[in-house]
């Protein structure tokens, strides 16, 4: 005898839904639990024996009641339908004692069923109601005199068993429930990090490219208007290749692979200030910062010089090394009064390897200050990999 087990914890609510779905209102509400009433062809044969007539008859009519009754509470569990469900399980009740009097103790096969409900039904006390109707169909029979039967230890413990059985099956289904919610959320936060990381990466990637290659757009026009049309030529020849450039760096990031490298982003700097009419004072080598602060840096400073492009209105950039921190210093007209998500996903990347960053106003200028603690044993790939986002 299956039933659905009781309502599955707050915690999974699309497991639920889906439950709804498969077996409330359909064929399975139905089909599933109605195979094990063929068990009650024991409590038919006991009207046969002991009623004719009229009796026989109200006795085979109680079955079929019975029977509904016990399909109606089972459907109502998964729908949630608690009244319907006790009321269903009452009147279960009161037709196994109707029924006493025309199967006599066959009718306390009723009470496999009502145990199962009981199992399924209820939080709380299913122990004491499920003894005590085994305790009752085990000994009422030898209680009853007209009967003239003796004490029925099966129906007990048949009780017993199956009580035992569905209790064991319920907490079964719970649990393949519980896990289903947990992995269905370990997938949603899976792919939301993961949607997070390429929004931010492309917007990292995009923003600084997009940026240089407005500014170098610019800068061939103008000499296109000056008539310096090689000069101009050549500016478009490398708007074209940092095109290809990004396009690659792109794909790379979808797929989860890209290297940004300290050297590698001081160069491009160096190029992006020099289009944009800025100056850079850099130091003389980098090798002094440490490997697995380096990536990280990379990162910091192509969002550094992306925002001084964009908003600073700068003569002046200065970047200064330690061995675990970095500085980038302007000269321009301050950064933006509200945080903006670069400087909120520079906090982020550096808080992934235990560092900080201060960013603030000099009078006019701007100065952002990044630095790492001790080296993570995880090494730097990590570090490396976390995105950020223009400020």
């Amino acid at each position: 005898m299956t039933t659905p087990p009781a309502q599955p914890p707050a915690s999974a609510p699309s497991h639920v839904a889906m439950s709804q779905r498969m077996f409330s209102g359909g064929w399975r509400s139905w089909v599933f639990p109605s195979v094990w009433l063929v068990y009650l062809l024991q409590t038919a044969s006991g009207v046969h024996k002991h009623a004719s007539g009229i009796g026989a008859v109200a006795g085979y009519l109680i079955i079929l009641a019975f029977g509904a009754c016990y399909l109606i509470a089972v459907a109502t569990r998964w729908t949630g339908g608690r009244n319907v469900f006790w009321r269903a399980y009452a009147a279960a009740l009161l037709l196994t004692v109707a029924e006493m009097f025309f199967a006599h103790d066959d009718a306390f096969v009723f009470f496999v069923y009502i145990a199962v409900l009981t199992v399924a039904g209820m939080d709380r006390f299913v122990p004491v109601i499920v003894g005590a109707l085994a305790f009752i169909a085990t000994v009422t029979p030898r209680l009853i005199s007209p009967w003239d039967a003796s004490i029925e230890y099966a129906n007990g413990l048949t009780i017993l068993l199956v009580s035992l059985a569905m209790v064991g099956f319920f907490g079964l289904v719970r649990s393949n429930m519980e896990l289903d919610a947990a992995r269905a959320e370990v997938a949603l936060l899976a792919a939301e990090n993961e949607r997070s990381r390429i929004a931010r990466d492309l917007h990292d990637l995009l923003g600084h490219s997009l940026t240089t290659i407005t500014v170098k757009a610019g800068l061939a026009r103008r000499l296109a208007e000056l008539g310096e049309s090689d000069r101009a030529a050549a500016q478009i020849s490398e708007v074209e290749e940092l095109t290809r450039r990004t396009l690659g760096e792109v794909r790379s990031a979808v797929s989860g692979y890209r290297d940004v490298t300290l050297t590698g982003e001081l160069a491009s700097a160096r190029e992006v200030l020099r289009a944009a009419g800025i100056g850079l004072s850099l130091p003389g080598s980098v090798d002094i910062v440490e490997g697995d602060a380096a990536a990280v840096f990379g990162w910091v400073v192509r969002e550094s010089v992306t925002n001084i492009v964009r908003h600073s209105r700068a003569s002046q950039c200065t970047v200064r090394l330690g061995e675990r921190w970095i500085e980038i210093v302007d000269d321009g007209r301050g950064g933006p009064g509200v945080e903006g998500n670069g400087l909120a996903g520079l906090r982020e990347r550096l808080a992934a390897v235990g560092g900080t960053v201060e960013a603030g106003g000099t009078g006019p200028g701007w100065r952002l200050h990044a630095e790492i603690g001790a080296a993570p044993a995880t090494g730097q790939d990590e570090a490396a990999d976390t995105p950020a986002v223009a400020r």
